[in-house]
């Protein structure tokens, strides 16, 4: 296995479009395995809702059935906010080549992401679409068509967009949450 493509990000909640990402990436022909990379806490928030090792358990039962996945704990073991290009150069030294996914809306502010130039050559960018979001021609474009935000489903949590595997877990934690701060 020489080929990764590596899916990071809070997953605070994980949902239908999270699965969509990794289903369409496990179809690209050139990637051996996905790597989907809960962060401790993303280096662009203060704060995250569940606690990490509730998101690592989350999606390691949502995949579990999938045949090239793995869930990497790396960044949760760091126990702190961890930039995308030390978990890629931690990835190298295991691989050869990665395609690095992300959501479109991420692209605003790539070129502020901690050593975005060295990235840029490390990896080959791999875009998500979402909000309509125009995703330039140098990126490579990801087929899929879910358009959801975790920020969003914090906010009204609908069960219908929660994975089949953890719906009712990912529902009530974060409706018992929503109950705590209101």
């Amino acid at each position: 296995m020489e080929t990764i493509a590596l899916f990071g990000g809070s997953f605070d909640p994980p949902h239908i479009g999270h699965e969509a990402i990794v289903k369409s990436l496990c179809n690209f022909k050139d990637i051996d395995k996905v790597i989907v990379m809960p962060t401790f806490l993303n280096p662009f928030k203060s704060k995250f809702y569940a606690p990490s090792s509730l998101r690592v358990k989350w999606l390691k039962k949502i995949f579990s059935d999938y045949k090239n996945v793995e869930i990497s704990s790396y960044e949760v073991e760091q126990k702190k906010a961890v930039t995308t290009i030390t978990t890629v150069k931690h990835l190298l030294k295991s691989y050869k080549k990665i395609y690095l996914c992300l959501g479109a809306d991420n692209l605003a502010l790539l070129h502020k992401w901690h050593s975005y130039d060295e990235l840029k050559e490390l990896v080959t960018f791999v875009i998500a679409p979402r909000d309509g979001i125009e995703i330039p021609s140098e990126f490579l474009r990801l087929d899929i068509d879910e358009n959801i935000s975790s920020t969003r489903l914090r906010e009204d949590i609908e069960i219908s967009k929660l994975p089949k595997k953890c719906a009712q877990d990912i529902y009530k934690y974060y409706k018992e949450i929503n109950c705590k701060t209101e």
